[in-house]
């Protein structure tokens, strides 16, 4: 400094003054910007799987993280004020590194794969309006730090496994507008003060930490769904009355509260048979009573011996009763039951409100009273129909009587519909509405008809003709890019039950569609208690139950196997299965393990066979059969290798074969 203010006239003072301000102010911004891009590369070592590469340009080569994906900056070369990643199928940790992003306004990291719990040194970020961490697998407790970020607006944290009672620090964010914490396992009380007539345009005529009741500007509020007890405080209840279901409230405000024996179970702060916020009243005071009279010690022994004769003659009798009957018990769904007595499993009757509902009337004349039957099996029903606006559609009846139909079946059936109806995409079949009536008892699915028939049909009973080397090909294409939208673009993905040529439908240009008309063997089966082989089961008790990581990592890799058999269906015309002949992986094995045998595959009466498209194709299957599935590839990689080994463009076509002409017209 010295320098700058030795004995220079007064404006060269001053000039001199300022060029030193603005290197210093430079030299603090850069490095400030340096420690954002060590936290963000922290933050990408802590994703240990980034199947879209959402992260693939972050590097700390050129020191600038500006240009990154998903990051926004106060300036070219300012600091990182916003972080959105939302729906990148990221699957990893949350570093706690990203609490060094002091000018961070915005996170968004929900709907991604993200475990772990949520780090305490996010609540340093004095600047952050938004933090989204809404559907991820994080657990644990939320960090009471959090009550520092003292400038948000916007916590969401829905579907989650959330643990832990939510912290009453959150009362101290004044410009808290939004808070939901639904979906999770949160216990405990919901913080609050016993004080009455707050609302959101009310003044806080404090800002002492009582709860969440000092929170001025709370508009929107959401504590469904977890296992939370005691009241609701009463500075809450201009929140609306669903904003509180699906938890263990006792209050008049609530409605459709867990059941108890689920409320014990799922809390994990059970006390001998009762669980915080359902257990007696108890007395504190721990003086010593007075001695008890002999007749009333007596009294109360023998009391206690009929009680005790009462109990077990019960108990042999319910055990006695238990014998004639299944030995798990699950409440039949019957509507002249009331909820508290009969239903075990609890059920949003809003979770398909916003989905197209059609009336078994409706579908009965457009499936010419159900008579036009295009498939069955012992769970489902197929019709075709023709409904009134022109579409032809394919309705799935489940084969279900009121009677045998428990409160898990219907979970399930509503959880699968909500699945089925998330799918858009061209080679998946289009989800156009369910049907869920009572009278008479109704559980069906609607989606567009394919009126090509299925792929099997068409390789194994039609003619061969009409599936030329070309048409295979894009088959196969299609099917891929159906599987790694269901399996990287989803979130959480979607894996097929049963993945096979009959489960691949085809339109009149022979596109094919997906579809998963299969599911409904597997809610039958798991009720059962039974597992079928090559078919998904998630080891639930019931069905209805989410699957865990594991099962649905399963899932995925058994269907990139089934995706294998396929293909060599799709090029050798065979069965994958035959009783004369066996398995039709057991026969190929030998050729895709020799190069030069691979021509051995093909079947023959296929012509225009092009030799690169057939080792392209027979590199996927060696790649998708292999034994241990963890050396399965992601469709992801199947698909591009496949879309960049085979070239299905005209001019790759004709130069093949001068009559490929009239194959191509039909193809294409």
């Amino acid at each position: 400094m010295r320098h700058c203010w030795g004995g220079a006239p007064a404006v060269l003072t001053v000039l001199l003054a300022l060029q030193c301000g603005v290197v210093m102010l430079f030299q603090c911004s850069a490095s400030a910007l340096g420690g954002d891009v060590s936290a963000l590369i922290a933050f990408k070592r802590a994703i240990i799987e980034d199947p879209q590469s959402a992260l693939a340009d972050w590097s700390d080569a050129d020191g600038n993280a500006c240009d990154w994906h998903g990051v926004i900056c106060s300036s070219p070369q300012g600091s990182v004020i916003s972080l959105k990643l939302s729906n990148s199928s990221l699957k990893g940790f949350i570093a706690p590194e990203l609490g060094q992003l002091s000018f961070l306004q915005e996170l968004y990291l929900d709907r991604n794969m993200l475990f772990g719990t949520i780090p305490k040194q996010l609540g340093s970020l004095r600047n952050l309006r938004v933090l989204d961490l809404g559907v991820n697998r994080l657990t644990g407790p939320i960090p009471p730090e959090l009550g520092g970020l003292s400038s948000v607006s916007v916590i969401d944290f829905h579907s989650n496994g959330l643990t832990g009672n939510i912290p009453s620090e959150l009362g101290k964010l004044q410009n808290l507008v939004q808070l939901r914490l639904d979906r999770n396992r949160l216990k405990g009380s919901i913080p609050g003060s016993n004080g009455s007539g707050f609302s959101p345009t009310a003044n806080s005529g404090s800002t002492a930490h009582n709860g969440l009741c000092p929170s001025p500007r709370l508009n929107v509020g959401d504590f469904s769904y977890n296992f939370l007890v005691g009241k609701i405080p009463p500075c809450l209840k201009y929140l609306p009355r669903s904003s509180f279901q699906g938890n263990c409230l006792q209050d008049e405000y609530s409605i459709r509260q867990r059941a108890f024996q689920i409320c014990i179970s799922g809390s994990a702060a059970g006390q001998r048979g009762g669980i915080k916020g359902f257990k007696h009243p108890t007395s504190g005071h721990k003086h010593e009573r007075p001695p008890q009279p002999t007749w009333l010690l007596i009294l109360e022994i023998s009391t206690g011996v009929l009680l005790l004769v009462f109990v077990v003659t019960g108990a042999i009798t319910a055990s006695r009763s238990c014998k004639l009957k299944p030995s798990i018990r699950i409440s039949s769904w019957n509507r002249s039951k009331s909820w508290s007595d009969e239903i075990t499993v609890l059920i949003d009757s809003d979770m398909l409100k916003s989905l197209p509902k059609l009336s078994r009337q409706e579908l009965e004349v457009a499936c010419e009273d159900f008579s036009n039957i295009i498939g069955s099996s012992p769970e489902t029903v197929v019709y075709k129909g023709t409904m009134k606006d022109g579409p032809e559609v394919s309705v799935i009846s489940l084969c279900a009587f009121e009677g045998h139909w428990t409160s898990h079946h219907e979970l399930f059936y509503q959880n699968k519909v909500i699945d089925l109806a998330r799918l858009n995409h061209e080679n998946i079949a289009k989800f156009l509405g369910y049907c869920r009536e009572s009278d008479p008892f109704s559980r069906m699915l609607v989606f567009e008809y394919a009126s090509n028939g299925t792929l099997f049909e068409h390789l194994h009973y039609g003619e061969g003709a009409q599936l030329s080397w070309l048409r295979r090909m894009k088959i196969a294409i299609g099917i891929a890019q159906g599987l790694r939208y269901l399996h990287t673009e989803l979130q959480p993905p979607f894996a097929i039950s049963e993945l096979n040529s009959n489960s691949v439908y085809v339109t009149e240009d022979f596109t094919p569609k997906l579809v998963d008309f299969e599911c409904w063997k597997m809610m039958f089966t798991k009720n059962k208690h039974e597992k079928a082989p090559g078919r998904i089961n998630n080891k639930s008790s019931f069905p209805g139950h989410l699957d865990s990581s594991e099962d649905k990592q399963a899932d995925i890799q058994g269907n990139t196997f089934a995706f294998g058999v396929i293909l060599l269906e799709i090029i050798s015309g065979r069965l994958p299965y035959c009783k004369d002949k066996g398995y039709l992986i057991d026969w190929a094995i030998k050729y895709l393990q020799q190069p030069e045998e691979i021509g051995k595959l093909v079947d023959p009466e296929l012509t225009n066979v092009r030799t690169e498209d057939l080792a392209v194709i027979c590199s996927v299957v060696s790649r998708c059969i292999d034994p241990d599935p963890s050396k399965r590839p992601s469709m992801q990689i199947i698909t591009g290798v496949l879309e960049n080994g085979i070239d299905l463009s005209a001019a790759a076509i004709l130069k093949e074969s001068s009559l490929a002409w009239a194959e191509l017209a039909l193809a294409l």
